[in-house]
């Protein structure tokens, strides 16, 4: 069985452009047209109405098989890893124990995070308050930081925590300092190597303790860095770090005995390709010269600005089905961010009815091959780590962003 064999009834697959053409939301009159983006509201709301009714049985059993794909993964790499004698064996465990870890981490554990199958039946499993997923970060701070503060502000400074990652300088609206001079290398040598260790530092607010974020309040998560608020954070992370890395990286290995070593290096190896595989999806997602933030205080007037402000701050990028399932449909972050709740199955399915929906509305799609994209993504950092200028149309107010992406 492969990740392509995983997928929603023919009938639930994404529309051909014909479908999309028929399904479309009859256009606003234009005396509604007083509130920005007001026929684009009404499309993507009406959109939303019509997946999130659909969802139900399929969904569940869609995250049900494919959870357990990915435990049978982890089973099969693991033994791999534990009895080979040759490289080929050792690399098939490596291979199949990377691909449990992630699908554990997108397809399957961030999407539970999110909410995605809480009101359905028969996805208790997957409920986001007790999902535990097989990575080295705190659940409930990143149902925090990443669901509430990240999608409930997306790239607005003072509000959005992602607007930088520990010392990366992530968009304009984080002030340029020195050490972001290095912000590439250690971007590509650090923390994407480690992109799960650094996720957790980032959310459980163990950078804040001991870092400023260049901003006014100087502070993503913490309250304050009082003794109180530094235990608190280091009692979220070691939460996590502790009993994760004590599995991963002892357990395992000595109940290899003599090949302590060569599992501890293919358990290594696996969380390595995960970490690398999951930072090239999310910087995809957020970075690059076209995607805009806003400035401090910025709020939306209306649904539809909301709506124009989530794509204008997101890329998307285009690759085969399988190769999406391992992103956890994070392939498609314009719709995950219009709609974060959605299974990614379905942010696969309305791609092309949200791609149509903006053009009818002189809105911006931004997408292209996954090489282009992680290119663009990391020329940016480049150039945000020289603290080149910026064109107008990236630091101007909200109205200004929003003209510019028609």
């Amino acid at each position: 069985m492969s990740l392509a064999h995983f997928s929603l009834p023919a009938a639930e697959r994404p529309l051909t452009s014909a479908a999309v053409a028929l399904r479309s939301v009859p256009r606003l009159k234009p005396t509604t047209e007083a509130l920005p983006y007001a026929q684009l509201g009404a499309e993507l709301d009406a959109l939303k109405a019509r997946i999130s009714a659909e969802l139900g049985a399929q969904d569940v059993l869609y995250v049900r098989r494919l959870d357990r794909f990915s435990r049978t993964m982890e089973a099969v790499g693991r033994v791999l890893i534990h009895v080979s004698f040759e490289p080929v064996a050792f690399g098939c465990g490596v291979l199949a124990l990377w691909v449990h870890k992630q699908l554990q981490a997108t397809e399957v554990g961030h999407s539970a995070l999110h909410g995605a199958y809480d009101k359905l039946p028969g996805g208790e499993a997957f409920a986001s308050k007790t999902f535990r997923w097989d990575t080295p970060i705190d659940e409930e701070s990143w149902r925090l930081g990443h669901n509430v503060k990240h999608h409930g502000n997306t790239n607005v400074a003072g509000k959005d925590p992602d607007i930088h990652f520990g010392p990366v300088r992530l968009t304009e609206r984080t002030p340029h300092k020195l050490a972001h001079y290095a912000q590439l290398p250690l971007t590509l040598g650090v923390l994407f190597p480690n992109f799960g260790f650094m996720m957790n530092l980032h959310f459980t607010g163990l950078l804040d303790a001991y870092a400023d974020n260049g901003q006014p309040e100087g502070l993503d998560f913490l309250p304050d860095r009082s003794q109180k608020s530094r235990l608190l954070a280091w009692k979220r992370a070691l939460r996590k770090y502790v009993p994760y890395y004590f599995k991963n990286y002892v357990v395992f290995p000595a109940l290899a005995g003599p090949f302590f070593f060569k599992v501890l290096l293919g358990n290594w190896l696996a969380e390595l390709m995960r970490d690398v595989y999951s930072a090239a999806t999310i910087y995809c997602g957020h970075v690059g010269d076209d995607v805009h933030s806003f400035e401090h205080g910025t709020k939306a007037s209306s649904r539809g600005e909301w709506y124009a402000m989530q794509i204008a701050a997101s890329n998307d990028f285009e690759v085969s089905r399988p190769i999406s399932i391992l992103c956890g449909g994070l392939d498609r972050q314009i719709e995950h961010h219009l709609f974060p709740q959605l299974p990614p199955e379905r942010l696969r399915q309305i791609a092309p009815e949200v791609r149509a929906i903006c053009e009818r509305n002189g809105v911006h799609y931004k997408t292209a091959s996954w090489p282009a994209t992680l290119k663009k993504s990391l020329k940016q950092i480049a150039r945000l780590a020289r603290n080149d200028p910026a064109s107008p149309a990236k630091t101007a107010g909200l109205r200004e962003v929003l003209r510019s992406m028609s």
